[in-house]
């Protein structure tokens, strides 16, 4: 058997043009709850490692019967202490054993989880997220690592008299400890509260960037975590053909990290080591230093990630050849992956081991837990996301030149939002899809089994290389504010790349000082740029005005920035060109 299905799609066309397409393979058997997963290798593999993560100069591993013992005793600690009854686990700290071990147990005795973005708790300019996530979910117990880094989080009026459990002591801030709370407690039937857990039991409750807006609470079910390992695995049976083992260290509090890599390996009997780096300048060295120690079976990454990863690879003929023996598959996600990189792992993987193992990607939200579409064939490029997995299904609306708008349906997506009856309707159109937002194209029109690439949002926002999220009404218009009196309009560019540019259409004839007078005018917005989705680097100003009938604007006036970027193709690649005398560096 080869390590994936052939990829096999039903289709139907309906009379307003719709397509909707599910998968021809049958979805299979369903785990009930994330606990089965745990009873099951604990049971049949007891000593394999299922979490690990760094201590000292080497690994604190832990194997399936020791996670599910001590999961068990700390179900029982937390319906002892009176926390099962009274609301969730608000995850504060990063990736971490303790953070898995406190999950799964919440999970077990049937309290959901919330796992929040370390930033929201570092950052002092991100507590008002903190504080709403706080009065939204009304945990009753907060878990950190370490106290005195989150002192400023904790000191945060919403946080007060919640109790907080720590995995290192903080002498100055008296607090409860995984040490206390991993003697369980013998009173209670940890067995019956398990059995009491349902498919529909909320396991965890993940928040949505709510870069426009506040944040979403995704209503997370045991179900659509568990329908989603099934759908994977059952056109991956690579997964299931031996025992995977990862470096990761995508975050738990994003679906991608928390629900689709930790869940693959419970799922799976696979073995989860922590990776404590990051693709940044800071970080990076500590995830090389991992690398050196620790290779996987499959590779997840974001494409900044594989690229600082490929570059690394190429120096070093010893981990390169460690990182591609036995590795099965790499998967990327958050943005498309540049096809340079793409093709250097292909080329590198060919000259280690004279084969290249699978290279896909995928479609998913938080919402659907997250795989909706896979990739589950050999292709030789980026930007392919497949088809849908067993049991989902997808209805295409037609927008204009084979582009599609999709929605999606299946038990793998939430039935609601966390206290929010308005956005749950909004959410959904009348047959019941969810509505995504998201575009799509054929790989072949002809031949709807190749499956479908990603076409962007259908708003103009956008992800850069990093997997951020650019939000792009709110930059245009600081932009066009800055630029008051030069730009009649603007066009932001970044999409898969990992630097923003600007198109600048003038507000009138373009005179001789127009580029200096835009560079001093866009500077001050760059020095002052909270990240890479909020600075710009790069402008270009627009000699030719938008054309109505090339379709650049629309009858209204108003610019039509895909077809602006799509007809100006070769200019946007002179954007980000080096030292090319019509670009503004900023």
């Amino acid at each position: 058997m080869t390590g994936y299905l052939p990829q096999q799609v039903i289709s139907e066309t309906r009379a307003d043009g719709r397509i909707l397409l599910r998968s021809a393979h049958p979805l299979g058997p369903v785990a009930d709850t994330t606990g089965q997963w745990l009873h099951r290798w604990a049971r049949e593999t007891p000593g394999a490692v299922f979490l690990a993560e760094r201590a000292g100069a080497g690994w604190r591993e832990l194997d399936y019967l020791t996670t599910f013992q001590m999961v068990q005793a700390l179900g029982g600690w937390l319906i002892g202490q009176g926390f099962a009854a009274t609301g969730p686990v608000l995850m504060l700290s990063g990736n971490s054993v303790d953070h898995g071990l406190l999950a799964l147990a919440a999970q077990y005795v049937g309290m959901a989880n919330v796992p929040v973005a370390e930033q929201y708790a570092l950052i002092p300019g991100a507590h008002d997220r903190l504080a709403y996530i706080v009065r939204a979910v009304r945990p009753s117990l907060i878990h950190v690592d370490d106290p005195a880094i989150c002192a400023a989080a904790l000191d945060l009026p919403e946080l007060a008299g919640i109790p907080v459990i720590a995995s290192r002591a903080d002498p100055s801030r008296p607090s409860l400890t995984m040490d206390q709370a991993l003697r369980g407690d013998a009173s209670v039937d940890v067995a019956a509260a398990h059995a009491a857990v349902t498919p529909d039991t909320l396991g965890k409750i993940l928040f949505t960037s709510g870069s426009t807006s506040l944040p979403k609470g995704v209503l997370t079910t045991h179900r659509m975590m568990c329908v989603n390992q099934t759908q994977i695995a059952d056109v991956l049976p690579l997964l299931r053909a031996r025992p995977p083992r990862i470096l990761d260290w995508l975050p738990w509090n994003h679906v991608f990290g928390g629900s689709h890599n930790f869940n693959m390996m419970l799922a799976n009997g696979g073995a989860l080591y922590i990776d404590d780096g990051k693709p940044t300048d800071a970080l990076f060295p500590r995830t090389l230093e991992n690398m050196q120690m620790q290779t996987g079976t499959l590779a997840f990454n974001v494409p900044i990630g594989f690229s600082r990863q490929l570059a690394a690879l190429r120096a070093d003929a010893d981990l390169r050849r460690r990182f591609f023996t036995g590795l099965d598959l790499t998967f990327y996600a958050g943005a498309s992956l540049p096809q340079e990189v793409w093709s250097g792992f292909a080329d590198m993987a060919r000259e280690v081991t004279g084969e290249v193992p699978l290279m896909i990607s995928s479609w998913g939200m938080t919402e659907t837990a997250p795989a909706v579409l896979l990739t589950h064939e050999r292709i030789n490029r980026s930007g392919i996301v497949g088809v849908p997995l067993p049991g989902t299904e997808v209805c295409l609306i037609p927008e204009d030149e084979g582009r599609y708008e999709m929605r999606v349906k299946g038990p793998n997506v939430l039935k609601g939002y966390l206290d929010d009856p308005q956005k749950t309707a909004e959410a959904f159109d009348a047959d019941g899809f969810l509505i995504t937002g998201d575009a799509m194209r054929f790989v072949d029109p002809a031949a709807p089994d190749r499956g479908l690439s990603f076409d962007g949002r259908i708003s103009d926002d956008f992800k850069l290389t990093s997997g951020t999220w650019v939000r792009v009404a709110s930059l245009r218009g600081q932009i066009l504010a800055a630029l008051e009196g030069l730009a009649a309009d603007a066009v932001i560019t970044g999409h898969d790349r990992d630097m923003l540019g600007v198109l600048i259409f003038p507000a009138g004839r373009p005179e001789a000082d127009l580029a200096a007078r835009i560079a001093e005018r866009l500077a001050p917005l760059a020095r002052s740029a909270t990240g890479s989705a909020t600075r710009v680097c790069r402008a270009m100003v627009m000699h030719e005005p938008a054309s109505l009938a090339e379709g650049e604007m629309t009858a209204k006036g108003n610019l039509n920035t895909r077809r602006v970027l799509t007809r100006r193709a070769a200019l946007v690649e002179r954007l980000y060109a080096p030292e090319d005398p019509q670009v503004i560096q900023l």
